[in-house]
């Protein structure tokens, strides 16, 4: 049998001479340029038993689990939150009936930001991005009819994360749940606020140290909850390349590991409960190949760096979500194409979890229509293509095997190089990561502007304008909040209101845990802007570097 370079010289460069390759961009998302074909020879030093192993065991590359989706379907879990508590509540129901099997709240950019519904810089945007969320009058509302203990419940929610989870957990306690039967995630994820998404109060270290509460508090009392998705969604979408998002997403997971271990946690007892959360994009093979490596340098890190014995330690457990920047605005109904091949790359990829975004997504929140096109897209996946039927369908695949370890290689040497910079933190000083994935989203920018790469509908095969229905936000949200904000104001126990935020800034100051306080701060319907606020006195707020 001829070798590659041979079949390449004597049989490829002939036919191309006769026949030339097109012209295009064949680069991958991360600028990787691939080879014309793959076989053996790409493979040459690469062991099986030490890349791959079975699925299930160590390194992880081929999944977490040894059955993956022949012993349990991915978690179906689409992300969805408008308006107020009780609109949510009526679409969390609606997609519960329709065959959803968990759920996942986006709050909006008040809530987000840590600022109560009728606070002046909140005007206009009640309930536009995300459901309103300023106490525990609002948790109650937003779960009514759910049991927290057979529907586990995912929330996007960083910066105000611990008042936000201590209000769901006090939901759960006056509903008289074992705290031990709830499950869930918290995304929690601060780091990546600074790299990507900006949504940041406090600075850095005071922020990880809330980070590292949850992680020392969460498996006492809340054994089955994950109370963190280290998120490199929103770094991908932010304009990092696959393998940036990739490297810079576990950066800050080990950085959290790091910070906990400094505490004195045992990494055995937190690492277990460490999520993670993955953009889907358009390159369907960099997509699985970015999964897999993931879990592969997640598992050597973990066992090799950082010491951890217990398995459940070296497993990346992870949420996808297809890649809401990949869906334009023009023509968006081809977006329920893209949406499909990005899931089938996820579920390919061996994701636990996936959310698939709706065709309308560059015009506003989804209808309950596009929403629900979203989530049939992923049963069909499920149970007509039969991809669920094998684990790990690609395992031993020339192309795929060699783009995993290329990826894992550029991603390693990303990380060796934070780590050289004095760790996350003194990156985001530097302004690092902002650098990085500002060129990056710049050659993609002028790829697209040149031509170079295809974006059907928008810069080829173009058309008249389509007009889709979109789901209009109800303006009198903002009045409702504003009305229960008040009702609560005036109906709580002012003295154990005043004494769980004089306790929260306390724990501020001596550097107590805070989940406690937290928790006390929501049964004693404290607004989320009242906690934001208190821990500023101590905390300060964060002002972003300005870069040159």
């Amino acid at each position: 049998m001829k070798t590659k370079n041979e079949w390449l010289s004597s049989v490829y460069q002939p036919a191309a001479q006769k026949f030339p390759e097109r012209k295009y961009n064949f680069t991958n998302l991360s600028d990787m340029d691939p080879e014309p074909i793959y076989t053996a020879d790409d493979l040459e030093d690469w062991d099986a038993g030490r890349e791959l192993g079975y699925p299930g065991e160590f390194p992880y590359t081929r999944g977490v689990q040894p059955s993956v989706y022949r012993g349990k379907l991915w978690t179906m879990r689409m992300f969805a939150g408008f308006g107020s508590a009780e609109q949510t509540n009526a679409r969390f129901h609606a997609l519960l009936s329709a065959g959803q099997t968990g759920l996942s709240t986006a709050f909006d950019l008040p809530t987000l930001m840590g600022y109560d519904s009728d606070h002046p810089f909140s005007r206009g945007e009640v309930g536009k991005c995300g459901v309103a969320v300023s106490s525990l009058a609002d948790m109650e509302l937003l779960f009514a009819g759910i049991d927290p203990t057979t529907v586990t419940t995912s929330m996007t929610i960083n910066s105000p994360a611990n008042a936000i989870w201590a209000m769901y957990i006090a939901n759960a306690q006056k509903q008289g749940k074992d705290l031990g039967q709830v499950g869930g995630t918290i995304q929690n994820d601060i780091l990546k606020e600074f790299i990507a998404q900006k949504e940041f109060i406090y600075p850095p270290a005071p922020s990880v140290k809330l980070v590292i509460d949850t992680f020392e508090w969460g498996p006492k009392v809340l054994p089955k909850w994950n109370f963190i998705s280290v998120s490199g969604y929103h770094i991908r979408e932010a304009g990092a390349t696959g393998v940036q998002e990739l490297a810079f997403t576990l950066a800050d997971g080990f950085h959290y590991v790091e910070k906990a271990l400094e505490r004195g946690l045992n990494i055995d007892e937190f690492a277990p409960r460490i999520s993670f959360f993955w953009d889907i994009h358009n390159d369907f093979f960099e997509e699985i190949a970015k999964m897999r490596a993931a879990r592969r340098i997640w598992a050597r890190q973990m066992r090799d760096r950082y010491g951890a014995k217990n398995p459940r330690s070296l497993m990346l457990r992870t949420h996808s979500q297809t890649a809401g920047v990949s869906l334009p605005a023009q023509q968006p109904l081809n977006n329920i194409a893209r949406v499909a091949i990005q899931a089938l790359a996820a579920v390919l990829g061996g994701t636990q979890s996936l959310h698939t975004d709706s065709f309308d997504e560059a015009l506003a929140l989804p209808t309950e229509e596009a929403a629900t096109i979203a989530l049939r897209t992923q049963q069909i996946i499920a149970y007509e293509t039969g991809v669920a039927g094998v684990v790990d369908p690609l395992a031993g695949s020339y192309y795929v095997e060699k783009l995993t370890n290329d990826i894992e290689a550029a991603a390693l040497g990303y990380i060796e190089q934070i780590r050289a910079l004095g760790g996350v933190e003194a990156g985001i000083e530097s302004g690092f990561f902002q650098l990085e994935m500002a060129e990056a989203a710049y050659r993609y920018q002028r790829e697209v502007e040149r031509g170079e790469r295809i974006i059907v509908g928008v810069n080829d095969f173009v058309q008249d304008p389509v007009s889709v229905p979109i789901q209009n936000i109800d303006p009198q949200v903002e009045a409702l909040q504003a009305a229960r904000l008040a009702q609560v104001r005036r109906e709580r126990d002012p003295k154990r209101a005043e004494a769980a935020l004089a306790d929260l800034r306390s724990t501020a100051v001596t550097g107590a845990n805070s989940m406690p306080a937290f928790l006390e701060c929501a049964h004693a319907y404290c607004t989320l802007g009242e906690q934001m606020d208190i821990l500023k006195t101590v905390y300060g707020e964060y002002t972003e570097p300005v870069l040159i």
